[in-house]
């Protein structure tokens, strides 16, 4: 479904001049580096092929939406929540702050957000949590694509500031090769201190 004011929510009162964007966060999973967010805001008259869970495409598909998202939407933004507001706050509520900072930068002010999961940051705009809406709605899909690329572009930047952990090849996930460079090198001030396997080695060399 290309039409964003079209989907699984038909059905709820709307106005006419209701402005719905779709939010989506990446990277709550990594070891490492900063959590981003995206809110999206899709023009009716411009429509997008190929939208979806970002996860559900390849890279070369994600690197090809990524510009026309941003070329054929209304508004979008992308913002983020570092590794200091992770540890501090926990994953789950940077990721929050990650997207009402999102929504919050949009050039065009929504009235509704759907936001993919099960949980909804606080917003003064009505907001609704769907899950696995990041492949059930275009604006969601498009979110999911402009954090996604965002993020792994950031992680490709942080490789070239440690390129001994190889961040352009795993992108902060706990693989086994980050694992190994993990053990082998100590953590960086890029890794996510507050994660399992990150305060595990400190803990081991009396850095907690």
């Amino acid at each position: 479904m290309n039409n964003p004011q079209a989907g699984l929510f038909d059905d709820l009162p709307r106005s006419l001049d209701e402005i719905i964007c779709g939010v989506d966060e990446a990277g709550r999973g990594p070891l490492a580096g900063p959590v981003f967010a995206a809110a999206v805001i899709l023009h009716p008259e411009r429509p997008i092929d190929g939208l979806r869970d970002s996860k559900k495409l390849t890279e070369a598909k994600r690197d090809m939406l990524a510009p026309l998202i941003k070329t054929h939407a209304l508004a979008w933004a992308i913002a983020e929540a570092s590794e200091a507001e992770i540890d501090k706050l926990n994953i789950l509520q940077a990721s929050m702050l990650a997207m009402k900072r999102a929504v919050e930068a949009l050039s065009t002010k929504p009235t509704l957000a759907l936001i993919d999961g099960n949980h909804c940051p606080r917003m003064r705009i009505q907001t609704i949590a769907i899950i696995g809406g990041d492949d059930k709605e275009d604006a969601i899909s498009a979110a999911s694509i402009l954090a996604k690329t965002a993020r792994d572009a950031a992680l490709v930047q942080l490789h070239a500031a440690y390129p001994q952990y190889a961040f352009d090849q795993h992108k902060g996930y706990g693989t086994a090769l980050h694992l190994e460079r993990l053990r082998e090198h100590g953590p960086s001030p890029v890794h996510r201190r507050s994660f399992a396997p990150v305060r595990e080695l400190l803990f081991i060399n009396n850095l907690l």
